[in-house]
This record gives structure tokens, sequence and C-alpha cells, in this order.
């Protein structure tokens, strides 16, 4: 099912139609009906003359539902008492809703040619990938940034075109800006950020990513006890996220715990993991590794 945002032209005109002791509820079920949306969706907000203005309560539609219906919803009005269609009737939008009026066998060949398109661009977005670094060290130079060639290294062999973003400072609606710009405006359809997701006040990553997701999948890597040393919050977590058709994956800052992820992480990416199993193996793989450290 292809969905085509409206961009708020939201209104459906039927002109030229003549109505007298008319239930406009029933107008407007038939137009739900006809168009396969939800009732509650539709309404009729003006009666003026010889036109009946419908406004349609939705940000997006099925294209393949309202496409050449025109015909279909004027046989189905004109059996409605109060009701009489009139030579000439038309039906007018001044954005998609318009599609109602259009040739259906026309428009149908012009949505699958859109649709191939659609899916080409995805395809070409979805291996578009940025890497962010965070922290302070970092951006001073103080420590080598050795993670953005590994995962570009890695990215790469699979295929992405890579980019290197600037490292960011540890401000969560800094990092959330430049996250979401990586998405909606720059296009990337994957982005991976290390560092920050630890334990100390400064660590901003995680908190970041969900204010563009507050549904993103943030598992623990490990557990402390708030306020022992350092440690002013309970755990070290990792993170994915999905802002539009951008994944973006929050990893640790060191260099072997990026590593060691790369391989989940592009296997999660081949087999189209949702957020929830792909940030929960690559978490798993990390809570192995620091107890197998432990353990000597």
């Amino acid at each position: 099912m292809e969905q085509f945002h409206l961009l708020q032209k939201t209104e459906l005109r039927i002109e030229r139609i003549s109505v007298r002791n008319a239930n406009l509820n029933d107008v407007a079920t038939v137009v739900a009906n006809t168009l396969g949306m939800e009732r509650d969706r539709v309404i009729v907000t003006d009666l003026r003359d010889d036109t009946i203005t419908i406004d349609i309560l939705k940000e997006s539609v099925d294209a393949y539902a309202i496409v050449g219906k025109q015909d279909e919803l004027l046989a189905g009005l004109a059996d409605l008492p109060g009701i009489d269609i009139a030579a000439g009737v038309s039906i007018s939008s001044h954005g998609m809703l318009s599609w109602v009026a259009m040739d259906e066998r026309k428009t149908r060949r012009a949505l699958k040619h859109s649709e191939k398109i659609a899916g080409e661009i995805r395809q070409k977005l979805s291996k578009r990938a940025v890497v962010f670094s965070t922290g302070f060290e970092v951006a001073t130079g103080q420590v080598q940034d050795t993670n953005m060639l590994t995962i570009a290294k890695r990215l790469q062999a699979e295929g992405y075109s890579v980019a290197r973003g600037p490292t960011l400072v540890d401000d969560e609606w800094l990092i959330a800006g430049k996250l979401k710009q990586a998405a909606y405006d720059d296009g990337y359809g994957l982005v991976v950020v290390t560092g920050g997701v630890g334990a100390e006040d400064k660590d901003r990553t995680i908190e970041a990513m969900l204010v563009l997701d507050p549904e993103a999948a943030t598992p623990y890597v490990c557990k402390y006890e708030k306020g022992t040393g350092r440690h002013l919050k309970d755990s070290v977590r990792i993170g994915v996220g999905q802002v539009g058709e951008t994944l973006i994956v929050a990893l640790p800052g060191p260099n072997d715990e990026v590593k060691s992820s790369l391989d989940i992480l592009v296997k999660g990416l081949k087999s189209h993991s949702d957020k929830h199993a792909l940030a929960e193996g690559i978490a798993e793989n990390l809570r192995e590794k620091m107890r197998k450290k432990m353990s000597h």
C-alpha cells in the first residue's frame, strides 16, 4: 500500500450537486466507504449553493484506494435521499485528492512507475551512511578517532558509501539536532554514533536518541549503583532508533567494543532486523565480552 502525503490539501469538493433535506452524515459515510477510509476521518464541512465541501482528517492516503473513484462515489451519493446528481457534476481538489476524478488506468500506470522510482531512491538512500564520534577528548584531539576508519572500512565492504560527520560535543540537544539533520536533510539511511553511552553525567548520546525516537531500543550493557564513583546513571547502554527511513545506531566509544559490534550490526542490517532485535543482539555481544574480561 503506497501512502501519499496530502500536504495539508485535505478538501474534496463536489460541485454542481443538488441537495435538499439530505443527511450530511450519510454523505460522509458514502465518501468514506468509497475511498476506503475510516468513517470518523471524513466530515462535511460546508454546503453552499451547489457545492459540498468534504474534509479528510488524514495526513496521507492510500493512492490506489482513491484513484478513479469519481463514478462510484457519485453513484453512491445518487442513491441517498435528498441528493440529485445534475449533469456536469464534478469532483475536484487542490491536491492529491484530485486523483479521485482521474482516469484510473492511466493513473495506476503512473503510480506503478512512481513506486519503482521511489523504491530505487529508498534503496540508494539505505546504503548511504554517516559516522559521528562524540566527546571532548576526541573533539580536542587528545584521543585519536579510530572508530570512524573502523566503521567506514567495514560498511564500505558491505556496499555502503560512508561519510565522516563532525565530532559532537556532549550535549543531547546538539547531538539530536545533528542526527535529525543527517536523517531528514542529508538523506542518510544509516547513522552510527560512537561514544557518550556511558553512566557518567556527561554521556548524552542515548538521551539525544530518545529525543528523536522515544521508543528507541536502549538495552543495558552493564549496570551500576547510582552515585558509585562517577556513575550518576545506573547503566551503560547502547541504542538503536528509527527516524523516518533512517536507522540510528549508538555504540560505545572504545574501539575494541566498536569492532566487536560491527558483525552483529551488519548481520542485522542484512536481515532487516527490527530495532529491538538489533539493539539486543549488539548489547548481548558486549555483555558477553565484558563477562569474559571480568572472569580473567
